[in-house]
């Protein structure tokens, strides 16, 4: 796992972030938080198959904040897309997690690997459990992408996604 140190020097050398904040608070000890872009709500179903042939991805369409910049979300299940952009070398992968005052308020964010060479703007789940449902504004720190060494891949992620929501 790559620490404080190893991550500044990634973002600061090779640009493994950029578009963050305030890149101070968001680095953590073992990791980087994540910060809230925007949120979306699923509009319909989706389909996940064996060989992509016949996937499809659910339809989703933008949620609006009040004047203030906060969401106001009800139980059920949403789209958040970040702010940062990562763009992974080809020895390190990320995994990140829920940041626990997102768990103590009821709401998880559910994630994939980011695999080494993906580039972009990804988004995750969020599932808001608390039946009283959670306000969330926009730019706060909602996971923790936590990176690990994996020695250098054959070939980078060259998937569907590579360099989503890029210009």
């Amino acid at each position: 796992m790559l620490n404080d140190q190893a991550i500044r020097k990634l973002i600061e050398e090779k640009e493994l972030i950029t578009n963050y904040i305030d890149l101070d608070k968001q680095i953590q000890p073992s990791g980087f938080d994540l910060s809230l872009e925007s949120i979306e709500q699923f509009l319909g179903g989706g389909a996940v198959d064996f060989s992509n042939e016949e996937r499809v991805i659910a339809e989703t369409s933008p949620m609006n904040t009040n004047f203030e910049g906060w969401y106001t979300l009800e139980q059920g299940c949403y789209k958040v897309v970040y702010n940062e952009v990562v763009k992974m070398p080809l020895d390190i992968a990320a995994i990140a997690r829920t940041r626990s005052t997102l768990l103590r308020n009821g709401a998880t964010v559910g994630t994939a690997v980011w695999d080494p060479g993906y580039q972009g703007r990804s988004s995750s789940l969020l599932t808001v459990h608390n039946p009283q449902g959670i306000q969330i504004k926009k730019n706060a720190r909602i996971a923790q992408l936590v990176f690990y060494h994996t020695g250098e891949v054959g070939r980078g992620y060259t998937g569907v996604y590579q360099r989503e929501r890029l210009p």
